[in-house]
This record gives C-alpha cells, structure tokens and sequence, in this order.
C-alpha cells in the first residue's frame, strides 16, 4: 500500500453500487462528491450501500474500457445522516427484508433515528403495517452483521491492515470477528490471512498486551515452529526454539518463554520428545504426521509378497513386448517389485529409471494389479503419464480434496476410513514429497497396497518439511534398488554427463560445440548475464535454433539481484509480453499481471475450484509450483483467469498473491518439472543457493537444451559447496529404532 501521504483524498456520499462481488468485497461505486460530480471508485468496500458517506484516500487510474477511476486503499465510511440518506441507503436493498416502500415507511416513523432503532431496538418496527416481530428481528439482526462488518473494516483501516482480510476473516468468526481479533491478534498469522507476525505483534502491543503476557509469548514459540516448516524442519531443538523466539520478540526473560513452552506442551499444542539426537519440540501435527509414516514404513518394508507364479517368464515377456532387454540393475529392480511391499528406486539421469519403472508397472498388469501412478506436481505428473502412457495424476489429485464441515478445512476424500481402490502406487519424483503429504498417501493405502517410490536423492529436498527420500534411503531400512549404470545412448548428451560430472563434484564441461546439448556463454556482470538471458528467450533460440519462447524456462538460484528472478520475471515480460498493445493488464503488489504472461501458483490452495477447458470436469486445488498462462484479465470485478495445463482457475482480488510471473523461476520452484531449453544464471546471489544441489538439479530439468548464462568462477564456486542446509527431522532416527 502506497504511503499515506501519497494518496489522494475524495469524500462524498454513495450514489449507486454498481457491482460488487459477496465474495472478497471488491466494489464498483458512483460517489457523489458534490461540486467535483460523480466519481467512479473501485476497490474492497463489502457491503457499501446508496446514502452513506465514505472518505477514501487512493490514487486515480484510467481504465482502458470504462474510463477514468479512482482506486480506493483506505476507506472511511459514515453511516447515512439525515431522513434523505437513511431512505436512499435501506431503499437501495442495502439490509435484507427491506425495500423502498417499507424503508419509506420506517423513516416516516422514526426519522433519523431510524438505524439506531434497527440495530437497538428492532421489536419496534412492528409499529409499521406489514412489519411481524419475526420480520423485524431477521432485518435487526441482518443490519446488526452489516455494522460488524464495518466496525471490522474500520479497525482494520486504522491499524494499518489490507482490507482484503474483512472477507476471509468474517467467513471464518462471523459477527464475533471484531471481538476475537481484539482478543488474539496473533490469529492473522495465518497462511491464508497472510499477515506478518511483526504486523500482527505490532497490533498485539498497540491494544495494550504487555511484551511478556503469555499470550505473545506462546504465540511467537508457535510462529517459529510454523515458519520453519519454510525452511525444511519438521522440529526444532528446544534451545533453538527459545533462543530465536526471544531475538523475534525482542525479550531478555527466556525463563518466561521456557514457562510458555511448558504451557504449550501441557495442552497439547506442540510436543516434546527426545529424538535424534535432539531434545526435540514439534507441532502436533508435524509429530503425528512423523510418527505415522515411520510406523507405517517399517510395516510395510517387513511384509513380503508373493510373487506370481514363472516370474522369469513374465519378465521375459515384458522385455519382447517392449523390445529391451534389461540391464542387471533394471531387472532386480523389476523382481524387486514383485517381492517387496514398499520398495525404493532411485538414480542419476540416463540410468534408466524410466525403463525400470514401465518395467514395473508392466509386472504390475501382468499380475492384474490396478495401478496409480501419481507425482507430486502436475508437470511432474503429466511427464509421467507420457513416460508411461497411462494417466497419471498428482498426489493430491488421486487423493481429492473436499470440504470438512466439521471443522472448516480441506481434507483429503481418501484415507484410513475410505481408502483408495488400488493394489499398487507408483509414485515418482519422491524428493519432492513432504512428510505432510507421505503421511496421507499412506493412510489412504490399503492394507496390501504396494507403493513403489522413485525419485532421485542427489536432487534438491520437498519445499515442504521433511527430508523424506533422504531419510528413507539413509535409514537402510526400505528395500532398495540404486541406478547406477549410464546408457549409451544418455552418455551422448552432455546434459547427462556434466549433470553426473557436478553430482561428483567435477567441473561440468564449458567448452562449446556445434554437436552440444549443454552450453555456456560467459558474461561477467549482472547486467550483461540479464541481457543476454532476454536476447536468448526472445531472438535467439526462438530463430536460430526453433525453440519458441513458451518452451523455454529460465532458472535462478536466487529471487533477488539484478539475474534473480524477479528483475529477470520484468526483463522478460517486457521483451515477450510488452504492455501497450492492447492486452489487458492488472497491477498488483510488485507484479503486473498481462493477459499471455506465464505465471506460478506459489501456495499450495485446496479450495480454489477449477475446471476443465471443455467443461468436461472440476474440482478443487491448485498447488505450489504449478504454472500456467493468463487467459483474461478482467478489470472489471478485477479478477483473472489462468490456464493449468487445461485447468482454468479464476483469481479474485483476495486470491493473487498466491500468483507470481513464471518466466524465471528459482531452481526449487523448477523441482519435479523438465523444459525443452533451460537457461541458467549464475551470477549472484548468497552462498548457501550457490550450491551443488542448485545446480545439478538445474541441469536435470533440460530435456533437449541446457545454456548457462554467466560467471564460471561462480559455476565452479556451486561445484565446490556441496555443504547442505541441514533439516531437523526425526524420520530417519524413527525407523531405525523400529523392529
């Protein structure tokens, strides 16, 4: 939001509502400000209604089909002064039950009074002709949720808070809203909310709780344990614990905040448990989730299955049908998965993973086994599908999400009460499976459900918490079959073997060929790396190598600099997708959001609906990582359509911050998807993202083209730091004390 010094002030009196949407409070009204006339102003004003007055600071903006307007960032509103007022306002349909001939009548009862008596004393309009005690208590109580709303409104403006949260915030606490915020700021630390802890601290203290009240204290102990699932950790060390919460609440008394802990733990709001090695504080649901998939592994990987009868002769048949014959690792892998409940299969790019897994599911029909497959992304998935040729579906896709009434979340459909139908799920790109979503496939696994996970452990870890893959592998608990040979035909690509070459802490190959699939073009500084970068996605691949631009993703370690992906996300969109020719276009935040832009779901959202292009299907969920292109913007009621690969989903106002620009993404966000061309800067950015993970899980996402664009001292600099973040799991430490 703009500061307020900046902004614009209008005051007047609302003549006409002319759209608004009962979902997020997006408004388009006609404001009569006397001498200067009628003024179009837009933006989040829920329930604005004919009569009242509003102050509203913003700034003016020129719509391309509707003219001038003025954009609303603050709003002050005033209840209708006056009999004139009070009549257009309830007339115009703004309280339910009441329409002009009964608002005429009230005001001629009770003149300017009128609010005052349907918000206090709603029996009394039963003095009107037509008005029953049960008519009149429904239009009290229907006004009475009006006033909460901007009672809400006006507390939100004065603290400072986008009133984008009005919506949200009355769907979840009704008219008891304001009274819960008062009572617990620390509410709006909440991923849907998307408010700072510091915005929600600064709140906190400005109603008058005291630095060390408990309520604060406990408070940041749960906002640390939250914001470190950001960073990997399903727990963290109980002196860590305390340690960052009193650098984040600026307090000296850790014996308070000890105190708050023990409170915590007492109600069951996180748990504590020594474990690796660790004196260990997690969040419920986090140890829950641990605890589940250990048991549930070690359950599986001491069962053994019976394989079918004359094996060998199946997997003889399988290799004619599919004209290969199996390398010694490809076919244990393959028997493998005849024997074993729960099995791992990993490996390098070019060991044939692929063939291994068409291998098992092939094994899989033969047994007249129905089969899953499943990835946790939906590129990652649909790559799978055309690996395999069958569907395959994401993790949250196959398990469906629906809505708990109960508890007003998004829930899973399948789980321990109602499983999924298969005998067996292939699940790929398992580095990327957090300990969150392992734990709910498995419970949606029947008893004798085979999974089969592939993935490889040299790639990045999930965005999510956990360290899955690397904990199961490491635990040696799980069976397992590692590729390691490298095909022939995968040794001809320099993507394979530099990719390979980095894994082992060798410098990838930088000299150019005419024959090559993997360059680099050095450039020294930032500015030259970005320019050529644009040059490339724009001119270059496009024409000299017929590579369109939709098909080419560029790649950053970093978000920020001048080759991080959001300068870079401004460079590109000018040179692709230039304003000015006539697309629409929405501003919001940092972003321009322009009809044809390539953009990123960045939040995992269980609720927002989507369908599909031919209206065929529908449901529910688009998930972090997922790219898509702008099909309309909207600036009318200010929403925009995206395309998921045949998913249309539309963004309201209270929505678009879970969408960034996706024509430079960072190499984590690049996980589980392969491109046609890559392209890959590297030239700044903090040394912990100059790593070697960044950057062989950068060259493993090129299929025909990989081109780094940069400093090959910074190349070697990743080659060398091969240090890894450390996560705080328990997995590993859990499994291996299984019997």
């Amino acid at each position: 939001m703009a500061d307020s010094e900046e902004l614009n002030l209008i005051e007047g009196t609302v003549e006409a509502v002319i759209y608004q949407n009962q979902e997020n409070g997006y408004t388009v009204l006609k404001l009569d400000c006397g001498e200067q006339g009628g003024i179009t102003v837009v933006g989040c004003m829920p329930g604005a209604a004919p009569g009242e007055g509003l102050s509203v600071r913003g700034s003016w903006m020129r719509h391309a089909s509707y003219g001038e307007q003025f954009k609303a960032e603050t709003v002050d509103r005033r209840m209708p002064a006056g009999e004139k007022a009070v009549f257009d306002y309830l007339a115009s349909g703004a309280v339910r039950g009441i329409g002009a001939a009964t608002a005429k009548r009230m005001v001629e009862e009770f003149g300017s009074e009128t609010l005052n008596i349907l918000e206090e004393n709603p029996e009394l309009l039963t003095k009107i002709h037509g008005v029953t005690r049960k008519r009149a208590l429904a239009m009290g109580e229907n006004f009475r949720s009006q006033m909460g709303m901007r009672r809400l409104l006006e507390f939100l403006a004065a603290n400072g808070l986008p009133l984008q949260l009005a919506m949200p915030l009355y769907r979840r606490y009704g008219d008891r809203t304001l009274e819960v915020l008062r009572s617990n700021p620390y509410l709006l630390v909440d991923e849907e909310l998307g408010v700072s802890f510091s915005l929600a601290d600064e709140l906190a203290l400005s109603v008058g709780l005291d630095g060390e009240d408990p309520q604060r204290l406990e408070a940041g102990l749960l906002f640390e344990l939250s914001h470190n699932l950001n960073n990997g950790h399903t727990f963290l060390p109980r002196h860590k614990l305390i340690g960052a919460t009193a650098q984040l609440l600026g307090v000296e008394d850790t014996e308070a905040l000890e105190d708050g802990l023990e409170a915590l733990v007492e109600r069951g709001e996180v748990i504590q448990e020594d474990t690796a090695k660790q004196e260990a504080v997690y969040l419920f649901d986090l140890y829950e989730a641990e605890c589940f998939v250990a048991q549930r592994m070690a359950d599986m990987s001491a069962g053994e299955m019976v394989a079918p009868e004359g094996l060998d002769r199946i997997l003889e048949n399988i290799q004619k049908e599919q004209g290969i014959t199996y390398a010694p690792q490809q076919r244990e892998a393959v028997r493998l998965a005849a024997t074993a409940q729960v099995m791992l299969l990993t490996g390098g790019p070019g060991t044939g993973k692929t063939t291994s897994l068409r291998g098992v599911l092939a094994l899989f029909e033969a047994m007249g086994l129905e089969t899953a497959l499943a990835a946790p992304t939906g590129r990652a998935a649909k790559r799978l599908g055309e690996l395999c040729g069958v569907e395959a579906f994401t993790i949250h896709r196959l398990l469906e999400t629906q809505f708990d009434s109960a508890s007003g979340r998004l829930v899973f459909a399948h789980d321990e009460s109602d499983p999924l139908k298969a005998d067996a799920v292939i699940v790929d790109e398992t580095s990327m499976v957090d300990i969150t979503l392992m734990r709910a496939l498995l419970a949606a696994l029947r008893g004798e459900c085979r999974l089969v996970l592939v993935g490889d452990p040299d790639q990045l870890p999930s965005v999510g918490p956990g360290n899955l893959l690397g904990d199961l592998i490491r635990s040696g608990r799980i069976p397992m079959v590692r590729l390691t040979e490298i095909f022939r035909q995968a040794a001809e690509s320099a993507i394979v073997m530099n990719a390979h070459a980095v894994n082992r802490g060798e410098l990838p190959d930088l000299h150019n060929g005419s024959d090559k699939d993997f360059f680099f073009l050095r450039r020294r500084d930032a500015a030259g790396t970005a320019d050529t970068i644009v040059e490339l996605c724009k001119t270059r691949l496009p024409q000299k190598m017929g590579i369109p631009a939709d098909q080419i993703q560029v790649l950053s370690p970093t978000r920020r600099h001048t080759t991080g992906t959001a300068s870079l996300n401004r460079a590109i969109q000018e040179a692709l997708n230039p304003g000015g020719d006539g697309r629409a276009e929405r501003r919001f935040g940092e972003y321009v959001f322009r009809e044809g832009d390539r953009v990123m779901q960045v939040r995992n959202n269980y609720d927002i609906l989507w369908r599909q292009r031919d209206g065929m299907e529908s449901g529910m969920g688009v998930f972090n990582g997922d790219i898509g292109a702008i099909l309309k913007v909207d600036s009318r009621d200010e929403t925009i359509t995206v395309d998921f690969d045949g998913r249309i989903v539309e963004y309201t106002t209270d929505l678009l911050g879970e969408l960034e620009p996706a024509y430079a993404v960072t190499v984590h966000k690049a996980q589980g998807s392969e491109y046609r061309a890559v392209i890959l800067a590297v030239c700044d950015g903090a040394p912990m993202l100059l790593a070697r993970g960044v950057l062989y899980t950068a060259i493993t996402r090129a299929r025909e083209l990989f081109i780094i664009v940069g400093d090959e001292q910074k190349v070697a600099q990743m080659v060398a730091n091969d240090r890894q973040q450390r996560r705080y799991s328990g997995l590993r430490a859990r499994l291996a004390k299984m019997e």
